[in-house]
This record gives structure tokens, sequence and C-alpha cells, in this order.
């Protein structure tokens, strides 16, 4: 895939992929629940509480309030760390999986059509 992010070409993407996702009936995710549910998705495992919000440099209680959003959509879950009772893994679930996977294809899509200049569809008011 070839992603050309340049002339704003980045903006573009990002514009016509959240135009493309607000008309879809997914979930309307804040930031910090996008950078959470992408950084478990991404990064390898396991995630903490604690570690999420230090690699996004947020406190515990931001972290908490976006995980409880994300488990109630399906799309992240709290286990039990076997190995340390006391900790929480924050894991990923396949409704997330899938969530995450068509929002790539949609970028796809835009990121297509901006490099084929056919993005005035998206951008017609």
């Amino acid at each position: 895939m070839n992603i050309n992010l340049t002339e704003h070409n980045g903006l573009k993407l990002w514009l016509q992929t959240l135009s493309e996702t607000i008309k879809s009936e997914g979930p309307d995710l804040t930031s910090r629940q996008w950078a959470l549910l992408l950084r478990i998705y991404i990064k390898s495992p396991p995630h903490t509480v604690r570690g999420l919000a230090a690699a996004l440099n947020v406190s515990k209680p931001v972290i908490t309030r976006a995980v409880d959003s994300l488990s109630a959509l399906g799309y992240a879950k709290r286990t039990r760390d076997e190995t340390d009772k006391r900790n929480v893994l924050i894991q990923r679930t396949v409704k997330g999986a899938v969530f995450l996977a068509d929002f790539a294809e949609t970028m796809e899509k835009a990121n297509k059509e901006i490099n084929t200049g056919d993005d005035t569809a998206s951008s017609a008011e």
C-alpha cells in the first residue's frame, strides 16, 4: 500500500476516513479511546493500565475510563494476570479486531481515492 502524505494528503486521508466512519453505524470513539485501542492491537501484549498510562502519557484514571468504554463496546476486556493476581491485563477481543480491520479497509480505500485524485465524492458539500 502506497501512502503519500505530501501536500496535506495525510490530513485529507484522515478527513476522508473519519467522514466515512461517521456515516457508518459504528461508535464515535474519542481520540483517547482510539489511541488506547490502537495501542493494544498494534503493540505486543501484555498491557496493563499502568503501562498504557505511561505509554500514552496520561493518568491511570484516563486509561480506566477509556477501557470502561471500550469494554462496554466489546473492543477490549480486562483479565486477571495469572502470574501476579494484583495486576489486571487489558486484552484484545475478536469484535475489536474486526472493528479495526473494517476501519483499516476504510482508510485504505480513502488513500486510494486520494492518490488517484478521486476524493471529490467525500469533499462535495
